[in-house]
């Protein structure tokens, strides 16, 4: 089971997110379920640097591909354009993995916490 959680502050605004474990929809390398979950959590990875404009080193990330884990550090300090394209990325995220959730329930759960 894939077990998703995603770290809000005050404002709603994503400061984090972590994925732990691998879905086991499928058969290891053919499993749609963790294919789709890494596409859309790496894919928001890859735009707060290249569509945001932060900084790769200034954004704290882990990923383990073996395990399937992925943390995803929001550094403390943006712009507000920044944070603005930052909410639309991390939050077009979230809507995919509810979406999969809704789809795969026994398979992904998603827990929210504030900080």
């Amino acid at each position: 089971m894939t077990k998703i959680t995603i770290l809000k502050n005050d404002d709603g605004s994503i400061v984090e997110y972590e994925i732990k474990g691998h879905a086991d929809y499928g058969a290891y390398g053919e499993d749609i379920l963790c294919a789709s979950i890494s596409i859309l959590s790496q894919t928001a990875l890859i735009s707060l640097n290249e569509v945001c404009g932060i900084e790769e080193n200034d954004i704290a990330y882990i990923i383990d591909d073996k395990k399937g884990y992925l943390k995803v550090s929001m550094p403390f300090k943006l712009s507000k354009e920044q944070r603005e394209k930052a909410d639309i990325v991390l939050r077009t995220m979230e809507v995919g993995l509810k979406g999969l959730i809704d789809i795969y329930p026994d398979y992904v759960t998603l827990k929210y916490r504030e900080v």
